[in-house]
């Protein structure tokens, strides 16, 4: 086995947890992949911190409260209506 930074028993573990049978040689080599991706990951500590964007704001309007129509306005152009409520087609 190679120096790695993630060893075999390591890999048996994750492999035991995610019920997958694997042989020796596959233990090898994913032994070698994880270390790889864990390289990549240090790599990406290295990345410089960016400033971050500013706080969201609310660029809607605010909320005004304005009178509404009556119950009978609003079903004087219903096309049906039943016990003061608009009446829809059936849903099946």
């Amino acid at each position: 086995m190679s120096d790695s930074a993630v060893d075999a028993e390591e890999v048996r573990h994750v492999a035991d947890l995610a019920r997958v049978d694997l042989d020796e040689e596959e233990v090898e080599r994913f032994a070698d992949q994880f270390a790889g991706i864990l390289e990549h990951f240090e790599a990406l500590e290295e990345v410089p911190d960016v400033a971050a964007e500013p706080e969201l704001v609310n660029v809607m309007r605010p909320d005004d409260v304005e009178e509404s129509l009556d119950q009978e306005e609003a079903l004087e152009n219903a096309p049906e209506t039943e016990d003061g409520f608009f009446k829809g087609p059936k849903v099946s």
